[in-house]
């Protein structure tokens, strides 16, 4: 068992990336997570320039099986919502978004993005591989280094099956930040994977990190992909039954939360959506006033907030995070909002809770909290009687 000296860095060692939320982000809301509009080059664009650039990206992928835990709410969920960059890996996720009519266009898998980062001309970004199991991680490096391509492994570790903290010991996390890489793909368990990523974030000196899971068995060739026009259809789910046998309970428990989740939220949504009149004199009046007293700062909401008209929102959530303090927003006066205006209250909520301040929305309409539900977010309503009477 490690000791705490083991796992514990002082702050003179912590890695030089500041916390910083990018609320210019183009994101929608589905199933209660934020998810990046972009395409699979946009992706691959955003990636490679933040790994020779020396930027912080934690790329989450979430797919059905994420947003199906997701609905637990707690650490899981608030990894995603964290994340630089979230993008959708999962057909269901996309059917669902051209249901609610936003504009995800594609999937954009993870195993997809590192085939292309790998398929990519130009300078090369170093991998590390993390996790998968006992000498897998080894057989992928050789496999990945035996040809010439845009991605070169620097390094891989096999940690077992240990518990987060174990598999955070200042050795473990030495070794990785010395070795030179540029994207880490870690392999542990979607939830170890992110609770991994989250518990040492702060410390990895890492610019691209992201939970892979399957990336490293593909890439050693232990588990063959579907083909693509497998994928395409959105069966691959079958296809990695067939390879990978246990995973047929998670697939069905899925599915029954998918069947659940389409009667209970999405197609009602989806109706509410297209009957609902958009209010064009409430989204022109839209306005958020921003005040600051004593560490809390307050945002004052007014009128009908969509896609055309964030420019205000992400302008004062810029304002509000520009230092440290707690985060009040008053609802009342507004009537209307869509899941793009949805989708920032989610980065906003997560840049708080990354910083360990305060967030709450108070003062809800009925049609606004309906919405919320609906788009599996009204988690982000403070229920607390004494903050309801604050507010």
């Amino acid at each position: 068992m490690l000791s705490n000296h083991a796992v514990m860095f002082d702050r003179d060692e912590m890695a030089a990336y500041p916390i910083r939320t990018d609320f210019q982000r183009n994101v929608v809301c589905i199933l209660g997570l934020p998810f990046d509009v972009l395409s699979m080059q946009e992706a691959v664009e955003k990636i490679a320039h933040a790994g020779q650039n020396d930027e912080r990206c934690f790329l989450s992928t979430p797919n059905l099986n994420f947003a199906v835990a997701s609905m637990d709410g707690g650490a899981f969920r608030d990894s995603v919502i964290r994340s630089d960059l979230s993008v959708v890996d999962g057909m269901p996720l996309v059917w669902i978004a051209r249901l609610l009519g936003l504009p995800i266009r594609e999937r954009v898998a993870g195993s997809s993005l590192f085939d292309r980062l790998r398929a990519r001309d130009g300078e090369q970004l170093r991998v590390y591989f993390f996790g998968g199991p006992d000498g897998v991680a080894k057989r992928a490096a050789e496999k990945l280094n035996a040809a010439s391509s845009g991605l070169l492994c620097v390094g891989h570790d096999a940690p077992g099956f240990g518990s987060v903290e174990q598999m955070s010991s200042r050795a473990i996390i030495n070794r990785i930040n010395t070795s030179g890489a540029d994207f880490l793909v870690v392999a542990l368990g979607a939830k170890k994977g992110q609770a991994w990523i989250e518990h040492n974030l702060s410390v990895l000196r890492i610019p691209v990190i992201s939970h892979l899971g399957a990336v490293v068995n593909f890439v050693a060739g232990t588990v063959v992909r579907a083909p693509r026009w497998v994928r395409r259809i959105g069966a691959e789910w079958l296809w990695r039954i067939k390879e990978e046998p246990a995973l047929w309970r998670r697939y069905l428990h899925d599915g029954w939360a998918l069947l659940k989740l389409m009667s209970v939220h999405v197609i009602p949504c989806a109706l509410a959506l297209r009957w609902r009149k958009r209010d064009a004199a409430a989204v022109a009046a839209a306005h958020i006033a921003v005040s600051r007293h004593a560490g809390l700062c307050t945002l004052t909401a007014s009128g009908a907030w969509e896609e055309s008209n964030l420019a205000q929102l992400r302008q004062a959530f810029s304002d509000a995070t520009a230092s440290p303090c707690d985060i009040r927003i008053d609802f009342s006066a507004v009537t209307q909002i869509d899941s793009a205006s949805v989708a920032l209250l989610m980065l906003l909520y997560g840049h708080q809770t990354k910083i360990q301040r305060d967030f709450f929305l108070c003062k809800v309409q009925p049609d606004v909290q309906r919405l919320l539900r609906m788009l599996c977010a009204d988690y982000l309503v403070h229920a607390d009687e004494a903050v309801l009477a604050a507010c």
